[in-house]
């Protein structure tokens, strides 16, 4: 693709028509058509290694899919669970699981949130509840609400 981008940006063709053909962005096209007179043909080769980099196994990943069915994080963290009433995975919870568990952490909340999709879960958005909240209080307020 790098080639043929490159070889249709020297022939004349239209940007538009060499980015739809070739699926690429403006950007990438011109650092290619810079590679290619800088150094020639082999650079546009694909400098990417390859390979998962993967920090859990499947086996790892069926264990963790079994630990999310089974527990709640109540039941594995007690009160140091990310949520008041610890009921529902939170990214929070999983990251603690994955490090106690595995010693393995990852920098970004999406890495979590694709464990959370192997896993066969879904994104939730959580009610925003603080854990100082007093339930009575909370009662008695919504009492005065409605009487008002």
């Amino acid at each position: 693709m790098r080639y043929q981008a490159v070889w249709m940006y020297a022939k004349g063709y239209q940007l538009l028509e060499i980015l739809e053909i070739n699926g690429c962005s403006r950007t990438s096209l011109m650092n290619w058509c810079r590679a290619y007179r800088e150094g020639g043909p082999e650079e546009l080769e694909d400098q990417r290694t390859g390979g998962n980099n993967a920090k859990l196994s499947d086996e790892q990943l069926m264990e963790i899919k079994e630990r999310l069915c089974t527990y709640t994080p109540q039941m594995l963290f007690g009160s140091q669970a990310a949520t008041l009433t610890g009921e529902f995975w939170t990214v929070e919870d999983l990251y603690r699981l994955v490090e106690d568990r595995y010693g393995v952490t990852y920098q970004s909340r999406t890495s979590y949130q694709e464990i959370f999709a192997k896993c066969g879960f879904s994104y939730q958005r959580t009610e925003k509840v603080f854990k100082s909240r007093r339930p009575r209080q909370v009662a008695g307020f919504q009492e005065e609400l409605e009487k008002n």
